[in-house]
């Protein structure tokens, strides 16, 4: 039994682009925001906004702080991003 490819969700590279855009943010200002610049190179903010690549985690879920969203927000393809963000989550820290 092998084991296919991951579920991935539909919605997630319109919703990561929709963050930086909507932040006014560049690629390398999103990266800085993430706190990954020195975990990785800018150009893969490109790969997860087109769907090239994908994020990790840690990454997921640094993107729902600076959004001030929580994960599922992000994962679920049922929801929406707030109007306005960064949004204040309705989970606590």
């Amino acid at each position: 039994m092998g084991r296919g490819p991951r579920e991935k969700p539909k919605r997630l590279t319109e919703k990561l682009l929709a963050i930086r855009q909507t932040l006014g943010l560049s690629q390398s200002e999103m990266l800085k925001r993430l706190g990954a610049e020195g975990r990785m190179a800018y150009h893969r903010i490109s790969e997860f906004e087109s769907g090239k690549g994908e994020p990790s985690l840690i990454v997921l879920l640094e993107y729902a702080r600076v959004a001030g969203v929580c994960v599922d927000t992000l994962i679920d393809d049922k929801l929406d991003l707030p109007a306005k963000l960064p949004a204040k989550p309705k989970h606590i820290r």
